[in-house]
């Protein structure tokens, strides 16, 4: 797992880290942190905000009441704040449990540039700076320490914590405590111990992607059910929702990103090799593409995410490697070259897009080779038969929403236990397919499948039921076969969509312990004896033109777009000095904001949103100066 920046405990990787002017880094005066009284006074006071985002103070309240908290809140919401402005209000440390080095970095980088103490130990970082932070922990000087599970549950470290009696736990990425979850960690469920060994704390767990079971295990796993579970929802109605037939990758992907220049994104493909071609494809074609994925080393890794962060316009190339603890805002589009794993894998992978609010689109190709490959996946897992046959069923959801014929928001919201209205901003809103009575097809397909054994995979079954004359087909006698030939009338595009429908549905099962063989279920052996009918979504020729974008809100008019301009240009100089992500200093919501309100004084600069009183010290004077 060190590929991808996991902490366990042992010196892993160094990363580069550009030297930090003085502003960012941990004061080494021995001060005692403020302490706040009211949740709204730490709000203003230190992250600039005038009031809550919606569900941040209902959390907020349970932590404070001294409850214990599940709360589910969809990507971009605000999680972080939900805990960090208790961690201001409570006397002791707050301890954060977060399993990635960059986001351990980038959170502890965001709260100091707000003037928060905090206290970072991970493998990135020497033994004597982990120490200097420990010792800023132990003596009361930060309001937050953050480490990784494993570091947290070795004994001297619980026995170190012991004496600090931690006011709060914070479990962030808490989808990874429950074996019910696909992104099961086994280090993370040792934290299951936490609530008996600090019966005096509170524990919070934060997750974006997690169903009804598993988030009953969560709330199990972590306090025994004894407390609160805060569900906000799920939805992003500023995502658009669009899945493609795969029918040339490469060339679907360029025809996608043709009007996308200066545009940030991710694309997403499945393999270290795809990501580093799909990167030159596009690098080829005019596009700041770079790779980003566990076989590249540490050191290119960070420098990739630094300017993907910090420049405008690029585009990264990732395997999955990459993405959790990336708070970029302005990703415009996250693009699916292949199937993700579970519809959890997939709404947490869009949902890095957009967080700005502003309209961002998603596109996912998949085809049957992609069904082949995920089965294969997890045929291959060294897990108990329990888990895979959970991960199957994970799949099929995700064939299900591929294959809907219904709003893709009301199917993908579904999964996750919330009900919507058809949503207006998906292909299927945008251009409802035709239902089409497909039972003869199938039926001469299903006996293909019955008469070749239930041996052979989708490609060789359509060539026997469309009649086609191969080598293997002679080889094995299937041109003799009742049903070779007898779906000769339908294309082999039409077939194609049909199995994958078909598999979506339950009416054909692959069997990947058989080496991706077809297989019939219950349901199609009804359709085969005469029981029923078989409706698909009409097959298309596979659209590679992108569909029409919502247009962004116009939010500034010539000159506050002018002045925006410029105020980022300032950030990104001052950033790059500092070597930290431009959103460190003020995020595009607050340049916006200050574009808008152009203040001229420092009481005025405080008005806008995301400006504290830390930040206004630091960096306040150099955007006066612009603004003026």
């Amino acid at each position: 797992m060190s590929g991808r920046g996991y902490d366990t405990g042992e010196p892993m990787w160094k990363a580069v880290h550009a030297p930090l002017v003085g502003n960012i880094e941990p004061s080494q005066d021995v001060r005692m942190p403020q302490r706040f009284t009211d949740k709204y006074d730490a709000l203003k006071t230190v992250f600039g905000h005038a009031d809550f985002r919606l569900g941040q103070a209902d959390v907020i309240d349970d932590i404070l009441a001294g409850s214990n908290v599940l709360a589910v809140m969809p990507t971009g919401a605000g999680k972080s704040l939900c805990y960090q402005v208790p961690a201001l209000l409570l006397d002791g440390p707050t301890i954060v449990i977060s399993p990635l080095v960059a986001l351990m970095d980038n959170q502890v980088a965001a709260l100091r540039a707000n003037g928060v103490a905090v206290s970072c130990i991970h493998s990135g970082q020497d033994r004597s700076r982990n120490i200097e932070e420990w010792r800023r922990v132990a003596s009361g000087e930060s309001h937050l320490l953050y480490l990784s599970p494993e570091r947290l549950m070795t004994e001297r470290m619980l026995a170190a914590m012991a004496k600090l009696r931690p006011p709060l736990f914070v479990v962030d990425e808490a989808h990874c405590v429950s074996k019910w979850g696909p992104a099961f960690r086994p280090e993370y469920a040792d934290l299951s111990r936490l609530k008996s060994l600090f019966p005096d704390s509170r524990i919070a767990a934060f997750t974006a992607t997690a169903d009804a079971g598993t988030r009953a295990d969560i709330a199990q796993q972590l306090f025994n059910a004894k407390g609160s579970v805060i569900v906000q929802g799920f939805d992003r109605p500023n995502l658009s929702l669009t899945v493609i037939p795969k029918v040339n990758r490469s060339s679907q992907l360029l025809e996608f990103m043709k009007d996308r220049a200066g545009e940030s994104g991710i694309v997403y493909a499945l393999s270290r090799k795809s990501a580093e071609e799909y990167a030159a494809l596009l690098s080829r074609e005019g596009f700041t593409a770079l790779p980003y994925h566990a076989g590249m080393s540490a050191e290119a890794r960070f420098d990739n995410q630094e300017r993907f962060i910090a420049e405008d316009g690029v585009v990264m190339v990732a395997t999955i490697a990459f993405g959790m603890g990336i708070d970029k805002p302005d990703i415009r589009f996250v693009y699916h070259v292949n199937l993700p794993s579970s519809p959890e894998a997939y709404y947490q992978e869009i949902g890095r897009a957009g967080r700005d609010g502003q309209p961002a689109d998603t596109v996912l190709l998949y085809g049957l080779d992609d069904i082949r490959m995920r089965r294969q996946f997890i045929t291959q897992e060294d897990t108990d038969r329990e888990h895979q046959l959970r991960e199957h069923k994970r799949l099929d959801a995700l064939l299900g929403y591929c294959e809907a014929s219904t709003c893709r928001r009301q199917v993908l919201m579904a999964y996750f236990g919330e009900m919507t209205s058809p949503c207006g901003a998906c292909d299927i809103c945008d251009n409802p397919p035709e239902r089409i009575d497909a039972t003869d097809a199938a039926i001469a397909l299903m006996h293909a499948v019955e008469q070749t054994g239930e041996r052979f995979g989708a490609n060789h079954v359509i060539a026997v039921v469309r009649g086609a004359d191969t080598d293997k087909i002679r080889q094995f006698g299937h041109d003799r076969l009742p049903s070779h030939g007898t779906g000769e009338r339908w294309g082999d595009g039409f077939f194609k969509s049909l199995v994958r429908q078909a598999i979506a549905t339950g009416y054909l099962n692959v069997d990947m312990q058989r080496y991706g063989r077809l297989t019939l279920t219950p349901q199609s052996l009804s359709l085969m004896n005469g029981d029923g009918a078989f409706l698909i979504t009409e097959p298309k020729a596979a659209k590679t033109t992108k569909r029409k974008r919502k247009a962004a809100p116009e939010l500034l008019d010539d000159a506050d777009q002018e002045l925006l301009a410029k105020l980022k240009g300032l950030r990104r100089d001052m950033a790059r000095d500092m070597g930290k992500p431009a959103y460190i200093i003020f995020s595009d919501a607050t340049l916006i904001d200050m574009a808008q309100k152009r203040p001229l004084d420092r009481d005025q600069m405080l008005s806008v949103s995301g400006v504290g009183e830390t930040k206004f010290e630091r960096f306040g004077a150099a955007f006066l100066a612009a603004i003026n």
